[in-house]
C-alpha cells in the first residue's frame, strides 16, 4: 500500500464539475493497493497517518498530528502510485492492484480513518479532478507491506 500524503489549507475534488469532496485545513491523501495488502497494511498505514507529527506546534515546530489540529482529511484513490517506468516511456500498472479487489480495501481505510476523524472522497474510479493547495508544502511518501 502507498500513500502520498499531502499537508493541505484547502483541498477539493470535482466529477463531471461537481464538487464531491471538500476540505478545508488537514491532509490530501493519494492512495493506491497492490497485491497482498489486507486489513492489517490497512490499519498500520490509519495509525502512522493519525500520528503523523506534521502541523506545527506554539512553536512553529512540526510537532503534532492531524488529530492534535482538529484537521480533516481528503482521500483520493490513486492506482497510478504503482505506475513501473523502467523500461520504455509508456508506464506498467500491473502492480496496481485490480479494482474490484481495490475499491474493497479503499473502502475498509476510508471506513477506518472515518472512526476517528472528518474524511472526504473522490469516486473510485471516476475522472477527477483534485484542486491542492499544498501548505509548506509538505509532502510525505509512505509504504506498508
Amino acid at each position: 500500500m502507498r500513500v502520498i500524503v499531502q499537508r493541505s489549507k484547502e483541498s477539493s475534488v470535482r466529477v463531471e464539475g461537481k464538487i464531491v469532496g471538500q476540505i478545508n485545513h488537514g491532509l490530501v491523501l493519494l492512495v493506491g493497493f497492490t497485491a497482498g495488502d489486507n486489513s492489517q497494511t490497512i490499519a498500520k498505514m490509519v495509525k502512522k497517518i493519525l500520528n503523523l507529527r506534521i502541523f506545527d506546534d506554539e512553536n512553529g515546530i512540526m510537532n503534532k498530528s492531524i488529530l492534535d489540529v482538529g484537521g480533516e482529511i481528503l482521500s483520493i484513490s490513486q492506482f497510478t502510485l504503482y505506475a513501473n517506468t523502467q523500461k520504455g516511456n509508456r508506464p506498467s500498472y500491473i502492480a496496481a492492484l485490480n479494482g474490484a479487489e481495490a475499491i474493497k480495501l479503499y473502502e475498509e481505510f476510508n471506513k477506518l480513518l472515518e472512526s476517528q476523524i472528518k474524511v472526504e472522497t473522490g469516486i473510485f474510479g471516476a475522472e477527477m479532478m483534485v484542486t491542492i493547495t499544498n501548505d509548506g508544502p509538505i509532502t510525505i511518501a509512505l509504504e506498508m507491506a
